[in-house]
């Protein structure tokens, strides 16, 4: 049967919609004459009987959680007895981050002050300087704590999950987050601090071991188990650096801050 000209055209107009709808291919078996009558175009073909699925494999934990850097990482850590000690353990260990970083960047201000505030990792300028939270950033952490009447220099402890810049500031993996979470825990151990603030995502997950995402783990205290401290009050709370992207995020943050100066307020009073 031949199409005359206006039926081609109107074919070829359907067929380009179909195109343009994102459809490549066809779902049936076998193409259809579309120029039979309805009633003669042929049956469908019985479905096939389905085939038995074969078991699964059991699923098992991943094998990074046994690796051997991650032993390594967790026995250094185990080992370490004061800061300097951790300094040189985490100098100790062969990680790939290592090779693209400028400095190991640990910690700044003051060990026994009793706080501590943990971000993600090292910037550009805290590779630098080999501190962390002194570029922009940090720069406002310190207007904001300044604003509660907290300072780095006089009472307050600062470090990060990673003690290494990741190659472009990029967010640290979860197998790196895994590795280093041991160090920090020994950090806190060693400091012994009465609470703990997390800044950002990065460090709530690291440490929490939360899914939920840090607009959602903000603004209320949760109990952080350090092993051979116990637990302490921790507050996850907006990073600095998500602040200078969203500005109307200080409001937020800024309810956090008064969160915390009112638990730390309570403690002196109750010391008193």
């Amino acid at each position: 049967m031949e199409l005359d000209e206006a039926e081609t055209a109107a074919l070829l107009a359907a067929l380009e919609l179909q195109i343009a709808w994102g459809a490549d291919e066809a779902l049936d078996e076998a193409p259809q004459d579309r120029t039979l009558p309805r009633a003669a175009a042929p049956a469908a073909a019985a479905p096939a009987a389905p085939r038995p699925t074969p078991p699964r494999p059991a699923i098992t934990a991943p094998a990074a959680a046994f690796t051997p850097a991650a032993t390594r990482a967790g026995e250094l850590a185990a080992g370490a007895d004061s800061i300097e000690g951790l300094r040189a353990a985490l100098a100790a260990l062969n990680h790939p981050l290592r090779e693209t970083a400028g400095n190991l960047v640990l910690s700044d201000g003051v060990p026994d002050s009793g706080l501590v505030l943990i971000g993600e990792a090292p910037g550009a300028d805290e590779d630098r300087q080999g501190k962390p939270f002194v570029g922009v950033s940090g720069q406002l952490l310190d207007r904001m704590l300044a604003s509660i009447g907290i300072e780095r220099a006089r009472n307050a402890y600062l470090t990060n999950i990673l003690p290494w810049r990741p190659p472009g500031n990029r967010t640290p993996t979860d197998a790196e987050m895994s590795l280093f979470t041991p160090f920090v825990l020994r950090h806190l151990a060693l400091v012994r601090p009465h609470h703990i603030v997390l800044l950002g995502g990065t460090a709530a997950k690291a440490l929490l071991r939360r899914n939920e995402g840090i607009t959602r783990l903000r603004g209320r205290w949760h109990s952080l188990e350090v092993p051979g401290l116990g637990p302490v009050p921790t507050l996850a709370t907006l990073h600095p650096a998500y602040l200078l992207r969203q500005p109307a995020g200080k409001r937020d943050a800024w309810t956090d801050l008064r969160l915390l100066r009112r638990a730390l307020d309570t403690k002196n009073e109750i010391e008193t």
